[in-house]
Formats: structure tokens, sequence, C-alpha cells
């Protein structure tokens, strides 16, 4: 029996076992028709607005959000803005930005609840940000408390170790890293990935088992040896995200599937991961009653 409809899902059950109160969804992205897109007469896909989030927020049981600003709007952050907002303060914000931003933009920002920049790097077809920009805009955030996310591909984390090793802010990784299912723990980027987590700056995201897999649902194989890794390195620096609503994905994943995921990895840790790292990191505990 179908118990639920949620746009850009295929799931229909909640998570078994459900998850714990205040578990948080770190990462997802909104697009909403009502704020122009980056690039003038680009649609904007249905059914990914906040309302349609809280549709699959409440099937999964989680009431904490993380937002990341979708390509889809550029450098233009409103709609982000407009999500956060719309939370009630529980959602905290990823934005991308131009590199001549005023400081008094990135005030509004943080008042608005951002609390990091992302750079999706590992596409340089369809990049926002750069390489180029990295460093110079981390230390600009620095004395806000803000982190640099970074999305990037195995070899590129490799290729760019200096620099990466070289910011001032912490760090985020997005999708366990992107590591080739065909090397997996193989890779170099795994052990960079480890040192990172070990020096203590750095938070890995448990997302995106279909980016990392070619095997494909239910399982998706090749994750389960990675993420299980990254738990026993550092269960304390990661957090679980659903990545809706899949905009890179023609067929959408199951995210009740993909919660469930996490408690085959995580064991033990599943509440620490859901509950306790992001409460901690985006500053949900300074929140009264969240």
């Amino acid at each position: 029996m179908t118990l639920f409809s949620v746009p850009h899902s295929l799931s229909t059950e909640r998570p078994s076992p459900v998850l714990p109160a205040n578990a948080c969804d770190a990462h997802l992205h909104i697009l909403d028709a009502r704020f122009t897109p980056a690039i003038t007469g680009t649609p904007t896909p249905a059914n990914m607005t906040w309302d349609d989030y809280l549709l699959l927020q409440a099937h999964l049981g989680c009431s904490r959000a993380v937002i990341v600003q979708a390509k889809h709007y550029g450098f233009d952050n409103a709609c982000l803005l407009d999500a956060i907002a719309r939370s009630k303060g529980r959602a905290r914000g990823i934005a991308v930005v131009a590199p001549d931003i005023s400081d008094i933009e990135l005030e509004n920002l943080h008042q608005g609840g951002v609390r990091g920049l992302r750079f999706s790097l590992w596409n340089s077809g369809n990049a926002v940000a750069s390489w180029e920009t990295l460093a110079p805009l981390a230390a600009r955030i620095y004395e806000l408390g803000w982190h640099i996310q970074l999305h990037a591909a195995a070899e590129q984390l490799v290729a760019h170790e200096r620099l990466i090793d070289s910011l001032p802010t912490p760090l985020v990784i997005d999708h366990m890293g992107r590591l080739p299912p065909q090397q997996g723990l193989e890779h170099p980027a795994a052990q960079l990935l480890r040192r990172w987590l070990e020096e203590g700056k750095t938070w890995i995201k448990l997302s995106g088992a279909y980016l990392n897999s070619d095997s494909g649902a239910p399982n998706y194989a090749p994750t389960l040896a990675t993420a299980r890794q990254l738990i026993e390195w550092a269960p304390q620096r990661l957090f679980w995200g659903s990545d809706w609503p899949h905009i890179t994905e023609q067929h959408k994943p199951d995210d009740a599937h993909l919660a469930n995921l996490l408690g085959e990895w995580a064991g033990k840790y599943r509440q620490q991961i859901l509950v306790d790292n992001p409460a901690e990191f985006y500053g949900f505990v300074d929140v009264e009653g969240l």
C-alpha cells in the first residue's frame, strides 16, 4: 500500500527504524519558479520547492535541514534565503557567491541563516564557482565562523591537496569524496580523506550513494566499504543527507531506502550522525526548542 507520494522520490514507506528526534537531512536543494534562474529562459523544474521538500521531511521523519544553493541560481541566493526563512529556524544554508561579494552582503547572508560557501567543482563544464576563488573567499568568511563545502571528484582532491590543506576554515566534503566505484578505498584520495578527518578540521557527508556506485539500487554496493571505513575513522565528523530532489538523476531513488542505508553503514553511530554532529556543527543547539 502506498503511504506517501513525495515528488522526485520513489519512496512510499517510512524509514525503518524511524529516524531519531531532531534528525537532520544535511544535504538538499530547493528550486522555486518564483525566483529567476541564473541563465535567462532556463525553465525551473517543478515540485522542488520548500513546500515540496516538507512532504519528504514529514515522510522521513527528520526535522532539521541544510539547504545547499542550486547551480540553477548561480550567485543569487534569494531562493535559498527564502527557504531558510520559511523553515522557522529549522534549516541552515550553504551559499554560492561571487568573488567580489561585499562584506555587507556576506553579513546579510549570515543573518539569513547561511553558514558556509559551496564549491561544486567536480564538473568543470557547469561549475559556478572556481578553484581560483576558493582560498580568497575562505579567508573572507573565516571571521564569520563559516565553512567551505567542497564537491569535487576524487582525483581533483588529490590534485588540489595543497590548496585544500591551506584553507583556514573548517571543510565539509560532499558525497563521500566521490571515490570511483572501481577503486573505492584504494584510490589515493581515500587516505587524504582519512588524514583530513583525523586532523580535526574536516567533516564528510554520507550522501549521494548513487553517485558513488556502479551497481545501482537497492544497496549501491561499492558504497558499503567506503561508508563504513569513514565511520570507523571519525564517526564524530560525519553527516547524512538525502540529496533531494536528486537533480542529476533521471530515475529518482527511494529516499527512505537511502536513510535505511545509513543504518547499515553506521550501526551504533546512527544517532550521532543524524542528530548530534549536525546539531553542533550547524548550530541547531543554539535555537530554542530545536
